[in-house]
């Protein structure tokens, strides 16, 4: 057991005593305790003291475990406080269907005791995989598909950030920066999951894929693994968009609708296209019906102070990307390649940027236009970009991987602190 998730069954012992579902043993073959006693903080702290003989996590069950009815009612407790995600359910008639599917994954009762301790300790990360599992469900689900096919993407999508418990809970907070080994650990947390999944002979080899994979982006921009187009899998591609949806679903995100529709327009090569292309017709759909913001969601909204000026800030940055790095002859084969997708990346920022009209060039056309609508979606679409070139910036930093002592190229170094000098005034 991490310490980092010992400290969270600390606290869900502390509040409600598991109960031992097998006997637990020392790992000399000692009997600590029986099956069936209830752990209390002062017995658990016992227990933590042993070497055992099986990790402790798989032995517990929590009072109230999740099972598939809990599940199911998280879930509708959930779409009754996320419009769009209702929206997206109702208007396809499939949210019974997905509801029923949810409820019959199947969960190993370590599993559950995991599920129970991010239902208790951690809430948000729980209804936060539980979304991530109705959008995966909502995503693949189609007429006619055998039932396995879209219950164990949604299982993907609801175990995908187990792994989140066993490392540093500063992580688990919406905000802040982050030390390099925290996200050393943020960039592990996939391949956490996946292993502590893979004991469990309930799941598939396709499904630990795409756990493993839920982060990893078409363009060779995620993580862990970098991996890029077909080397994605299928169930892999569809949790990677359904987490981000799940993002952006999340209470008070306002305006989800138009920051989805932005987000897959903007980011074009990083998902699957045939899935993105689902999310933004039923988007154009919502649009056409006429389903207003609600007066929070507009509430909400954070407009950028001068969003032309930044996105042409932004534009000019990724047009002035060293490229020279990618021909740099003293470089390793690793860095230079890393370095020549950075480029690549950059490129098709650019691109993306003309395609929904903002590029440095088209914004400069419009001149003293101050349409308030027209700012409200251009500071959204700062905000992407903006975050976007943030992430940018790290990988490029995270791709060069310069060795203790080692200094950065200064073409490099100069090209990341211009983007963070760029990126200072954005939330």
């Amino acid at each position: 057991m991490s310490p980092n998730f010992q400290e969270a069954v600390q606290k869900l012992v502390e509040d409600r005593a598991p109960t031992a579902v097998n006997a637990i043993y020392s790992s000399q073959g000692i009997k600590l305790i029986d099956r069936g006693v209830k752990v209390d903080p002062r017995l658990y702290e016992r227990l933590l003291r042993h070497q055992l003989a099986a990790p402790l996590e798989d032995a517990l069950q929590a009072q109230d475990s999740i099972n598939g009815k809990a599940l199911r009612g998280a879930a509708e407790r959930l779409i009754e406080r996320r419009p769009l995600l209702a929206y997206l359910l109702q208007h396809a008639g499939q949210q019974a269907q997905l509801l029923d599917a949810l409820e019959a994954i199947p969960l190993p009762v370590p599993v559950a005791f995991q599920l129970s301790v991010a239902r208790d300790v951690h809430p948000a990360l729980f209804q936060y995989s539980v979304c991530t599992s109705i959008v995966a469900g909502w995503l693949v689900l189609r007429p006619g598909m055998v039932r396995y096919d879209v219950i164990m993407p949604m299982a993907a999508g609801l175990l995908q950030d187990l792994g989140m418990m066993h490392i540093d809970p500063v992580l688990l907070q919406p905000k802040g920066e982050i030390t390099s080994e925290q996200r050393r650990q943020l960039y592990s947390h996939p391949l956490v999951s996946a292993l502590l999944l893979e004991r469990h002979h309930e799941y598939p080899r396709e499904l630990i894929r795409a756990v493993r994979e839920h982060h990893e982006l078409l363009d060779g921009s995620g993580y862990p693994a970098h991996l890029a187009g077909d080397k994605v899998s299928p169930w892999g591609r569809v949790v990677s968009l359904a987490q981000v949806m799940s993002a952006l679903l999340r209470p008070g995100r306002g305006l989800s609708a138009l920051r989805l529709s932005l987000l897959l327009r903007t980011n074009r090569h990083q998902f699957d296209p045939a899935l993105g292309d689902r999310v933004l017709n039923a988007l154009r759909g919502m649009a056409n019906e006429n389903v207003p913001a609600s007066a929070t969601e507009l509430a909400s909204l954070e407009p950028v102070a001068s969003p032309v000026a930044q996105l042409i800030a932004i534009d000019r940055l990724l047009a002035a990307w060293p490229a020279a790095l990618a021909r740099d002859a003293a470089a390793t084969p690793a860095r230079v390649q890393g370095m020549a997708a950075i480029g690549q990346q950059c490129d098709q920022m650019r691109r993306l940027l003309a395609d929904v009209g903002a590029s440095g060039d088209q914004l400069l056309m419009l001149g003293d236009d101050k349409d308030p609508d027209l700012m409200s979606e251009l500071s959204l679409i700062t905000q992407e970009m903006g975050w976007q070139l943030r992430t940018l910036s790290r990988n490029a930093s995270r791709r060069w991987a310069p060795a203790v002592g080692e200094e950065l190229p200064a073409l490099l170094s100069a090209w990341l602190d211009e983007v963070d000098g760029c990126l200072a005034g954005l939330a």
